[in-house]
């Protein structure tokens, strides 16, 4: 593997190893860690918990400040969730999309906001875990386990009938959806964050002062909407496998 290339790519490997740029690995026996995806996942993660722990550690009855925060963000996630799974269903699913939409919101912020290339590594830079495809496939995959064991939970052994409705010869395409769904999933939050990123070095390199600015605004937007998009799909698809086509 050429790591000092712009983009490395082996036909005959896995999809993991497409690369953009240098990166740092650890190597842990005969794994190979991505060192800059571990560093600022645990940073957001250490960020996610420290918020929570200030924003509940003296709940009040009429919230003020901070707590009135929270409490404005637990309902926006509990909306998304309600919307998608339904309202008589949603609540045990709050905790997993909210850790959806929190960690990969809070992963595409980092890449945009903090200044990484002033923090030195011996290969590459720190950037957002989310323009690493095997982040966004994790993630993905996490939800395809969540709609199955969903489904699974609620019908039993019945919830693969699906696959057979409305008619046995839709099986082939029915099956074939469960592996879209998370291929859809990453690559659409893979490929925005990637390119935002780019985007947004090449202005730097090209104009240095103000005109990135604007840029950066944009990809926060649009940072934004790609974890909203994420969580959103994932709750519907869990809602889809609890309601089935074959529910009576």
């Amino acid at each position: 593997m050429y790591q000092n290339s712009l983009i490395d790519f082996n036909p005959y490997s896995c999809l993991s190893a497409v690369e953009v740029g240098k990166h740092l690995y650890w190597k842990i026996g005969s794994l190979q860690l991505h060192g800059q995806v571990f560093i600022v996942s645990w940073l957001v993660i250490a960020a996610l918990l420290t918020i929570s722990f200030l924003g509940t550690r003296n709940l009040q009855r009429i919230p003020e400040k901070f707590q009135n925060f929270m409490e404005f963000v637990l309902e926006f996630l509990q909306d998304i969730a309600k919307n998608q799974i339904g309202e008589h269903e949603y609540r045990p699913w709050v905790p997993y999309i909210a850790t959806l939409f929190l960690f990969i919101l809070g992963c595409n912020w980092a890449g945009a906001l903090i200044p990484w290339k002033l923090i030195h590594l011996p290969e590459g830079e720190l950037a957002a875990p989310t323009n690493d495809i095997n982040t966004t496939v994790a993630l993905s995959l996490l939800t395809s386990l969540a709609y199955f064991y969903a489904g699974l939970s609620k019908k039993g052994l019945s919830y693969f009938a699906r696959y057979i409705q409305p008619t046995p010869v839709l099986l082939p395409i029915n099956i074939l959806e469960d592996f879209t769904k998370p291929l859809s999933l990453s690559f659409r939050l893979f490929g925005n964050v990637l390119a935002d990123e780019l985007v947004v070095s090449v202005f730097t390199l090209l104009i240095p002062i103000l005109i990135p600015l604007p840029v950066m605004i944009l990809g926060l937007f649009a940072s934004s909407i790609q974890a909203l998009i994420f969580s959103t799909l994932s709750a519907a698809y869990i809602g889809e496998a609890m309601e089935g086509h074959g529910e009576e």
